[in-house]
């Protein structure tokens, strides 16, 4: 192992490599990365190797899901513990996305945050108001701390994640309009869309353009041929479904106030049919060019919103009971995601709030080495 003061070209950061529910990537102090926008990039894409398809010279896993960085700060907004900036990196891109939430990295938040010294352990639980800065949005976040000490064991599974492992409790607060204007960006719980073809013909498609935490394009699995059974591997080979839906989500975009998507990693694309498997909807999530092997926790809460909304697409499909109360089981290609919602009890077309449970873990903890000129103020 070379001695530090030979490794010339590097500058280490110091970092912890988190798990958050179905996804991973390392988080950051705020206080380690550079302030400005451009240079703190310039870090994030050496750290994760992109743009490179197997992210060889870096941490990143050759997957969006793996692509995911993560940086926290106290908040100095009132009633506000911690701030937490998602970024959204591509293996093949050199962009770094911070529009959209992530619920399966904001899982980490708290953990990563306890670990840090920026937040003080209870001696049972421990609960602490988490600010996104992507969207502005806010959420109350639990975590088992027994001894005034972060526990990762415990008997909670998700789908998706291998073992048990101590629950994280997640309760959404403000997340309709998280990117679009509001919850229904085009006033219409469902809207007959028209887009072109690469082979210039033009289609018509039922859809619900929706945005509860996630912006998202519901469609039909029936209605672009499929059964919605499909493995997400199957999902990935079909070029030709694959090429439709990047053509309808580019034709939404204007509609759901999001403008010009080509370079966006949102909206989400979602195929929707009826549930197999006991729960209230089946779902294939495109995020939003790869077929995800499960689906994301904002992801699940926007659909399971769609299945409670009269008149969505998911009509006629889902399995959605009845209540101010209700449990909605969204099914996704290795498992399900169980979404706890409460509708406003004054308008039954509206979701007070949002709860559902996470695990997360810390894999690695250290520096991560960087090009030094990737910290230069003059790089390009």
């Amino acid at each position: 192992m070379p001695d530090e003061t030979n490794i010339d070209d590097y500058r280490p950061l110091p970092c912890t490599l988190m798990r958050g529910g179905t996804s991973r990537g390392p988080f950051f102090l705020a206080s380690d990365l550079p302030a400005d926008v451009a240079r703190r990039d310039r870090v994030l894409l050496a750290v994760m190797g992109s743009p490179d398809k197997r992210q060889i010279d870096g941490l990143g896993g050759a997957h969006p899901l793996t692509s995911k960085a993560g940086i926290v700060s106290r908040s100095a907004t009132p009633g506000v513990d911690l701030d937490f900036l998602f970024a959204q990196l591509q293996p093949e891109s050199d962009k770094v996305d911070t529009t959209p939430n992530c619920g399966n990295m904001l899982a980490a938040v708290l953990p990563f945050a306890i670990e840090r010294g920026l937040v003080q352990a209870g001696d049972d639980t421990t609960t602490a108001r988490i600010l996104t800065l992507n969207t502005n949005m806010q959420c109350d976040v639990t975590v088992q701390t027994p001894g005034g000490r972060m526990r990762y064991a415990g008997d909670t599974r998700i789908d998706g994640v291998p073992g048990s492992a101590s629950p994280v409790k997640i309760n959404f607060l403000d997340t309709a309009g998280s990117v679009c204007p509001a919850l229904l960006p085009t006033g219409h719980t469902l809207d007959r869309v028209s887009y072109a073809t690469a082979d210039g013909a033009t289609r018509e498609v039922d859809a619900t353009l929706i945005d509860n935490g996630m912006p998202m394009v519901l469609v039909r699995a029936a209605d672009f041929g499929i059964s919605g059974r499909e493995s997400a591997a199957e999902l990935n080979a079909d070029a030709a479904l694959k090429a439709r839906l990047e053509a309808l989500r580019l034709a939404v975009g204007p509609a759901m106030g999001l403008g010009d998507v080509g370079s966006k990693n949102y909206p989400k694309m979602c195929l929707v049919s009826a549930p197999t498997a006991g729960g209230t909807v089946s779902t294939r999530c495109f995020i939003p060019h790869v077929c995800h092997d499960a689906i994301g926790v904002l992801a699940a809460v926007t659909v399971a919103t769609a299945c409670v909304l009269e008149g969505s697409v998911t009509e006629g499909l889902a399995r959605a009971g009845s209540g101010a109360q209700r449990t909605i089981s969204v099914e996704h290609p290795t498992g399900e995601f169980s979404v706890e919602l409460e509708l406003d009890a004054h308008d039954p077309q509206q979701v007070a709030s949002a709860a559902l449970l996470r695990t997360a873990r810390p894999i690695m903890r250290g520096e991560v080495l960087v090009p030094a000129s990737s910290l230069n103020e003059n790089s390009q």
